[in-house]
């Protein structure tokens, strides 16, 4: 049995979440991550010393870091639909996949915490301003691919990287803030709501 930890607030635990759903996968989540339980002591940074969530566990097999999971799953547990077979178009979904873990969600920190979660202390709108305009390029970037693309970011048919970019795309529509018109990225996150990340895509899980 898979053990995924991790609680469902957080974006980086609903890739895997979803991943596993899509797959048809059976797994046990514990909840982990602040506010509900407190990643820093030492049960938990035994087995990620970073206290981040979220952690798979599988027999005495302990992984963390979201995409490395995802990708793990789709190789174990595959195949899969999410990971494409021509080389190239896996590049293309790694490719966005790596974008989205280390260029989009880089900056929309401030912006997530202020507008979508309301967190006391961020409200300081020099950086919320300056948060929603290295945001909106990133977003500029994903709306232009999906202009060129159609449905999916790395081609006609859904791969691991529409998993986390959806995520993305939900967390920018929940922003409480007039923002630059996307019109490619919502239709993009309407399409994929349909499927098994409905459930993942929710006002409650900005």
């Amino acid at each position: 049995m898979l053990k995924i930890l991790g609680r469902k607030t957080s974006i980086n635990v609903r890739k895997v979440l979803w991943l596993a759903d899509e797959m048809g996968l059976s797994y046990e989540r514990e909840d982990w991550g602040m506010p509900l339980r407190d990643p820093n002591v030492p049960e938990f940074l035994a087995l990620n010393p970073n206290g981040q969530v979220p952690v798979l566990i599988e027999d005495e097999f302990v992984l963390w870091e979201s995409t490395a999971i995802m990708a793990y799953l789709a190789a174990a547990h595959g195949p899969t639909r999410l990971q494409p077979a021509d080389p190239r178009v896996k590049a293309l979904s790694d490719q966005w996949l790596e974008w989205q873990g280390t260029g989009l969600s880089a900056v929309w920190g401030y912006a997530v915490m202020a507008l979508a979660r309301k967190m006391p202390g961020y409200d300081d709108e020099a950086k919320i301003a300056e948060s929603l305009k290295r945001w909106t390029a990133k977003m500029a970037i994903l709306e232009a691919q999906l202009g060129r693309t159609g449905r999916y970011v790395a081609g006609p048919e859904m791969t691991l990287a529409d998993i986390a970019l959806a995520l993305s795309v939900h967390r920018w529509f929940s922003v409480d803030r007039e923002l630059t018109p996307m019109p490619n990225c919502k239709a993009y996150l309407e399409g994929l709501r349909e499927g098994a990340g409905g459930k993942y895509l929710t006002a409650e899980m900005p």
